[in-house]
Order: C-alpha cells, then structure tokens, then sequence
C-alpha cells in the first residue's frame, strides 16, 4: 500500500498548482487539491485536532478506484492536507471500480482505528466486505492482516453491503452498516467487544419500501434522550439525506423511530457523517453533490474540465428540538472568516427590484428576518450570482407556503428546482445563506428548512436583488458579510 500512496500523492502533487488556478475553485468550503472527491469519513477529533478523511480518485477528475484522502485542522474552516491514508493494495479492495470505500474512525488504546468497506472482484460481480485499518499517529495507516474482518450475510446483496459507522458504548463496540435486501435499503447492526470479531446484532431499521433500495453512508448516535439515524436512501427520488429520531434497546439492537426529517431539501447534500467535538457539540460533514441528478452521461461538471471535482458543504452542528425533529446549524467557527460587515434595520421590498449587498457579491454570508406579520405579498424572490443574464432564484411562496430554488438559468450547465414545504404560521422567518464560487446553502425555519445546491457562477455575476409580488414584504435586521478566502 505504500507504494499505491506514493505513487497517488506523486500524481496530486504534478497537478495541484494547475489545478488551484481554477475558475469554479471554492473560497472557503474544503475541496480535493487535484482529482475527484466524494463521501466523508472517518471523521474524529484525535490528538488534538480534528481529522477528515474522504472519498478520492487522485488520478482524474470523475468516481474511479477509491483511495482515503486526509486533512486535518484546528478549527474546522482552516484545512492542512497529509498524504492520502488509504490506497488498494490487497486483493480483497484492489479493484479499479471498487477500493477502499467509505467508512470510520475511532480511537482505542491511544491508536486511530479506521473501519473501510473493501470493494473488489473476483469473477462474480463487485463484493463488498468491511475491514480495518491502524495507526500510531494518526497519519501512517497498516491494514489489518485479519481483513476482511467480515462479509454480507445470507439475503444481503454482495454489492450493497458497505459504509460502517462504528462508536463505543459503555464496554462494547457496535458497527452500524448499509445494505440492501430484498431492492429495500436497510441498514444493519454488529456488536464487538475488542474491535477485530464482530457478531451480527440485528437489523436496526429498514425501508418498508418509502426509502429506496439501498442505505447509504448511515450514521447512528445518540442526540439528549433520543436516537438519530441518518443515511442517504438510492433510488428515493428526492430524498438525498434522511433523518430518524427515536429510542433504541442495545439489548435488542433494535431502532424504534418516530419522526423523519430530510436534512437537506438542495440537490448537492449526500453522504452525511457526524463526529463528536471536545465541547460536545454532534457536528456533521456532508459531500455537496448527489448521484440520482448528476448527468453522469454527460460529464462531470465544469469543474472537472479543471482537474477536479467535489467539495464539501459548510459544517453543521445538529440539534435536537422539542418537538423530535432536527436542526443543522452551521458552526460557529465560520464567523472567524467574516470581513467587511453590512447591516441594514429595516428594508421595504417591493416589486421593483432593490440591490443588496453582501461581501463582494461571491464569497459572503447573509442573514435577515422576513417579518411574516408586516408583509402581504404573495411571493418574494431573491435573486444571487446574478449577471451576463444569468440568475439563482430563491423564491418564498408566502401564498402557496413553499420555498423553492431554482438554478436552471444559474450558469448555462446546472438544472433543476428544489423545492421544500415552508412554514408561513409564525411572526417571522429567519433566512440565512452561505455562497461561494461554486455553491449557494440557504437555511430557513431555524435550519431545519434547507437547500444546498451548486452553481457554476463565474466572477462576473455578482449581484444580489429582492423582489415582492402581489404585495410588500419587510425584512428586519439585515446582515451580510464578506468571507476570507481560506485556500490558495
């Protein structure tokens, strides 16, 4: 393997300067330096910092032969990237459509454990089985000579058996893995007293055919006194990134959820994984793509006609409300970025467009209050990264009670409307946005309302305008900011 990693890291480092020159490159959101980027994982605090590993092709700029990038930072804005962690190597994940695919981390015995799904082929189709990984230092990794550690079992589809989320709790070890049986996702829950012999517990939920046919990426934790399981459902339409809050029986290993929730209601929000921060804090890092929209026909973006191609969302802390369902909230840590304050009390919205402003009109952060109470229109839009006759519409259907963004006239390559349900019932609705080169992150309703979907924009679509149909609107308390930029 670490032959596999030097020769990977010769071919990140060949292109990195060319690729960092790129006109779609993000501001402040992480990004691979050259190559293809996907899922999160192994996320952990560990040694003092926190440490990210992710999905990777080093080699181009689209999904091939899965290798384990790796960064880590102090506070999760600033990212210092280290030599890849994983590579294929054996001949249970060296597979050029497979490798060493998604998974976790935890630490035991002062050592980083990772846990991987091995992906390879022997003649009978792709075969997925987990497996682990060791390091001293948190940097240089040695596969387990026991791997694989195990494989599906009866009435699991072979090639839909991967993703394990592992945590400890009180002397035990539990792995939580998604799968597929029956075209249902499901996903399934393993117990282990020493991390290398794992015993099959039970199936902790599963799809009754409302969420498609295989679970993704599930995350498993508990949130106060309730349970959260997250997983990205394939083959369910538009639901990229699901929630389940309820109880949990560790005798049983079964999940009994109550509420559902979608994480994100945006295009490009998929693969969601969560660690726990030193303050306590369950922050979450999720892959700003999706597989169901992308025109994997066509390409894979503009951004792959510079070299690379992924990144990941802004990072959330999630939060459990009172009435069982979710918040993400973007960390704090990404005010320590904020330059250039704007603010303005009050600003009446009309039909005639007004001009906003927010940082240089690409990289900023902005926040307002729609005052539900004080408005009559049936409609407001708010317009971004507008320029050369191209525009994102963010778009409150007051009347309807729908929020919808629409990206089809964005940047001449992206498609689609995504579209959520809004809550117009209250005083007020709090709107906050992130936007970068490539992104625009809008949250609503207290963040448990959001949309996360790239656009391609370039530097020459800047502005920002709000518009009210059928009436006025009143914004209170508007703030925006410009954000540093935190890659080179």
């Amino acid at each position: 393997m670490r032959q596999r990693i030097e020769n990977a890291q010769k071919e990140i480092d060949s292109k990195k300067m060319i690729v960092q020159n790129g006109k779609m490159r993000q501001h402040y959101h992480f990004m691979p330096q050259s190559g293809w980027m996907n899922d999160p994982n192994g996320l952990i605090f560990f040694n003092g910092q926190y440490h990210v590993f992710y999905q990777t092709n080093p080699y181009n700029g689209f999904w091939d032969c899965m290798h384990w990038g790796h960064a880590v930072s102090k506070d999760l804005v600033h990212w210092e990237y280290l030599p890849l962690a994983l590579a294929p190597s054996e001949e249970y994940d060296d597979y050029q459509k497979g490798g060493c695919f998604s998974g976790s981390a935890i630490e035991h015995e002062g050592k980083l454990y990772v846990f991987y799904t091995a992906t390879a082929n022997h003649g009978n189709g792709s075969e997925q089985s987990q497996c682990l990984a060791i390091s001293e230092d948190g940097i240089n990794f040695e596969k387990y000579d026991g791997n694989p550690l195990f494989d599906a079992p009866e009435g699991i589809q072979p090639d839909s058996f991967r993703d394990p989320k592992v945590w400890k709790h009180e002397n035990k070890y539990y792995m939580v893995v998604g799968a597929s049986r029956n075209n249902r996702g499901l996903a399934l829950i393993y117990e282990s007293a020493d991390l290398y012999h794992w015993n099959f517990l039970n199936v902790l939920a599963e799809s009754r055919g409302e969420w498609g046919f295989m679970w993704e990426c599930p995350d498993f934790y508990q949130l106060g006194d309730k349970y959260v399981l997250t997983f990205s459902p394939m083959g369910s339409g538009d639901h990229t990134s699901v929630y389940l809050t309820g109880d949990f029986d560790y005798k049983t290993g079964k999940f009994d959820w109550h509420i559902s929730g979608e994480m994100d209601w945006g295009f490009d929000f998929y693969a969601p994984q969560s660690m726990v921060a030193p303050d306590g804090r369950r922050l979450i890092v999720a892959w700003a793509n999706e597989w169901e929209w992308m025109p994997l026909f066509k390409d894979w973006g503009p951004t792959y006609q510079e070299g690379w191609c992924g990144f990941f969302n802004v990072i959330r802390e999630v939060r459990m409300c009172k009435d069982g369902t979710l918040a993400f909230v973007p960390v704090e840590e990404m005010e320590k970025i904020r330059e250039n304050k704007f603010t303005q009390r009050e600003i009446q919205v009309t039909e005639k467009p007004q001009q906003l402003k927010a940082g240089d009109g690409i990289s900023f952060e902005m926040k307002f209050t729609l005052d539900l109470e004080e408005t009559d229109a049936d409609r407001v839009e708010l317009k971004l990264r507008c320029g050369k006759e191209k525009e994102t519409r963010c778009i409150f259907d007051l009347k309807n009670g729908e929020l919808l963004v629409d990206r089809s006239c964005a940047d001449g390559w992206s498609v689609g409307t995504s579209r959520s349900v809004l809550k117009v019932s209250e005083k007020s609705l709090d709107v906050h946005i992130f936007s970068d080169q490539s992104s625009l992150e809008i949250f609503t309703d207290q963040y448990r309302n959001n949309h996360s979907n790239n656009i391609f924009a370039g530097n020459d679509q800047d502005a920002i305008s709000i518009s009210a149909f059928g009436g006025r609107a009143v914004i209170r308390n508007y703030e925006a900011y410009g954000l540093q930029e935190c890659f080179n």
